[in-house]
């Protein structure tokens, strides 16, 4: 049924109508989520991740993202029919990689996200193509997947393997390769760490040959929201999804959590507070960075999702604090606003945005009083970092004075969605759904919907702003200005140190001093 407009009108039952899953590797899960078009959750599922950490290295097993998958989908599943699933979408985290068989069989564990071993790698990469990588204002760093890839066929290839054509795979590509039943391309999200340029839409041949890796085998690259195939009778029967459901290709979980968080127009900003801290944006044009710690990605509706990510976020909680009750060290963490120590929370060896410094560890600067003051620290820390990234992409020229949203794990805890908006000074929303799964459902329903209108059948164009309903707001954060006078000096404070230990640019300090 149609209203004057000629868009079809929205189902409010979640008995009926069109459902859209969206599937997110995470660090620790897998989540995916069941949306109708009005933004109604109608299933959910997960399934736990575990990986081997040892300093700067993290690895996971492909195998078990696939197996999380099937899970994560039997579970979703439980409560709607899969006949109405209209179509899915994947998102993996940035800069994961690993190399695969022609056929898509794991020929080496997967470097994840933040694995930070190709240091030496990331320097030759760099080297090697530093005209192309000046004209695309990037910057090649360990944890890039080009970076990885020189690792995995030089020092961390394995006896015996044979890696003439093996296939360059992105977390995302292994898993929908499983759900179509053949090897897929990539998308531009996924592809950008690994060396692809989007400007010309196209791998840096030239590139790959002066760093030895012409023998690989890159993907094909597309946009994200392309359709991939449909779901294989093997996958059908592993997972309870329909035989022939449409998979299109996904973006990076920053990405996905950009649209899942409803800030589609040209100068908002999100911030993912997961594990780590992911910020993103949207501007008409690649926002370029002379450091390159900030870097574009293309959106689905053709504007662009400059943006970077962070080793600081809620894993640091974890690891200071293994099984405590956060809710309680919440209520009192209240009370030491601002706590008597300014910590720097990174979660791992190394920073990548906003400044790249491949030695920075964590600290803490003065002497917390007790548990409690600790954890304030941590949150505040956070917090204080995010304000930092802010104010870098402000001093590129990006328009930040609008307000953000928030989405992310960390969301769960309506103290720190508060102070987050109290030390940056701005109002923030956070949706109903926090999941990047809920991104990639945007994306399934954008993409199918787009590749009907384009193949000339009866069904809606999409462009972003038809599918806002699926995004629901939760809460509306204003922030208090009082509160966040009492955190001006441990920002600064912060800000010194960072500057002081060499990490952090003598520029880009005074911009924040200054300006943040």
């Amino acid at each position: 049924m149609t209203g004057t407009t000629g868009r079809r009108e929205l189902v409010t039952d979640p008995r009926h109508g069109d459902v859209w899953i969206g599937i997110d590797l995470g660090t620790q899960s897998v989540r995916a989520l069941a949306v109708t078009d009005d933004g109604q959750v109608v299933g959910r599922g997960s399934a736990p991740l575990t990986g081997h950490r040892e300093r700067d290295r993290h690895e996971q097993l492909p195998a078990d993202w696939w197996s999380g998958v099937r899970d994560a989908l039997r579970g979703t599943l439980r409560t709607v029919a899969a006949t109405r699933v209209r179509g899915l979408s994947v998102c993996g985290t940035s800069g994961t990689v690993l190399l695969t068989g022609p056929d898509g069989a794991p020929l080496t564990p997967a470097l994840m996200y933040d694995d930070g071993r190709a240091g030496a790698e990331a320097v030759r990469a760099q080297e090697a193509g530093a005209d192309v990588w000046r004209s695309m204002g990037h910057r090649i760093q360990p944890s890039w997947a080009l970076a990885k890839l020189l690792w995995l066929t030089g020092a961390g290839a394995a006896p015996g393997t044979a890696l003439r054509g093996a296939r360059v795979c992105h977390q995302a590509d292994f898993v929908t390769a499983r759900l179509v039943g053949h090897p897929v391309p990539t998308d531009t999200s996924h592809a950008l760490k690994t060396g692809y340029d989007l400007s010309s839409r196209s791998w840096p041949v030239a590139v790959h040959d002066r760093l030895g890796l012409a023998e690989l085998d890159f993907p094909a690259v597309v946009l994200p929201g392309t359709p991939l195939g449909t779901v294989c009778a093997e996958a059908a029967e592993a997972t309870g999804l329909a035989v022939s459901t449409p998979v299109v290709a996904g973006m990076t979980d920053g990405c996905a959590a950009q649209l899942g968080s409803g800030a589609w127009d040209i100068g908002q900003w999100n911030t993912v507070l997961g594990t780590t801290l992911v910020l993103k944006g949207v501007t008409a044009a690649p926002l370029h960075d002379p450091a390159g710690v900030l870097y574009s990605h293309l959106s689905p509706d053709g504007h662009w999702l400059p943006g970077g990510a962070s080793s600081v976020g809620a894993g640091a909680l974890t690891r200071a604090f293994p099984g405590a009750d956060l809710a309680h060290l919440d209520r009192l963490a209240a009370h030491r606003e601002p706590a008597g120590a300014v910590a720097y929370p990174l979660v791992s060896h190394g920073e990548r945005f906003p400044f790249l410094a491949a030695d920075a560890e964590p600290f803490v600067l003065g002497t917390p009083r007790d548990d409690a003051d600790h954890y304030a620290a941590l949150l505040q820390g956070v917090a204080l970092v995010e304000r930092l990234c802010l104010a870098y992409v402000g001093q590129l020229g990006a328009p930040v004075d609008r307000a953000v949203t928030f989405t992310g794990g960390a969301t769960r805890s309506a103290y720190w969605n508060q102070l987050r908006a109290d030390v940056l000074g701005r109002r923030a929303t956070v949706p109903a759904q926090t999941d990047s799964a809920l991104g990639m459902a945007v994306l399934a329903a954008h993409g199918v919907r787009r590749a009907a209108t384009d193949a000339g059948r009866a069904g809606p164009d999409a462009p972003l702003s038809d599918l806002r309903a699926m995004v629901r707001v939760r809460t509306v954060l204003e922030p208090r200005p009082r509160v966040g006078a009492r955190f001006q000096e441990p920002f600064v404070t912060l800000v010194d140190a960072l500057e002081q230990r060499g990490w952090l640019p003598g520029p880009t300090a005074a911009y924040a001093r200054e300006h943040g």
